[in-house]
């Protein structure tokens, strides 16, 4: 099993539906297997479509990259946080916390 360096619990309308992780190899996106079984789930993207199997990938989840603020929020979120604007995966950890639409990513389970 890969190790995973940082991880980000996945919402979906306040629900929690999944992990986000990034590994050794890139990132991983694994739906929680409690929310598969919800009668109201629903996938993250149609890109990800609901499944056990873990989702792998060496460049961040173009879904999760295209929820990362942009233009001058992004300079003001990375300047804030102090997280170099390279870093994808920790400005979709500090900055999706509260994302417009179904979609927010948490550091802890909720």
């Amino acid at each position: 099993m890969e190790s995973e360096y940082r991880k980000g619990y996945v919402y979906i309308q306040n629900h929690f539906a999944g992990i986000i992780a990034e590994t050794e190899e890139g990132y991983s996106f694994t739906y929680d297997r409690k929310y598969l079984k919800r009668e109201d789930k629903a996938a993250v993207s149609l890109t990800l479509p609901l499944r056990e199997e873990p989702y792998r990938t060496t460049i961040l989840f173009p879904f999760f990259d295209g929820l990362i603020p942009e233009g001058w929020l992004l300079g003001v979120v990375s300047r804030n946080w102090k997280i170099n604007q390279n870093d994808r995966f920790g400005l979709l950890l500090a900055a999706c916390r509260d994302c417009i639409g179904d979609v927010c990513i948490r550091g802890e389970i909720k």
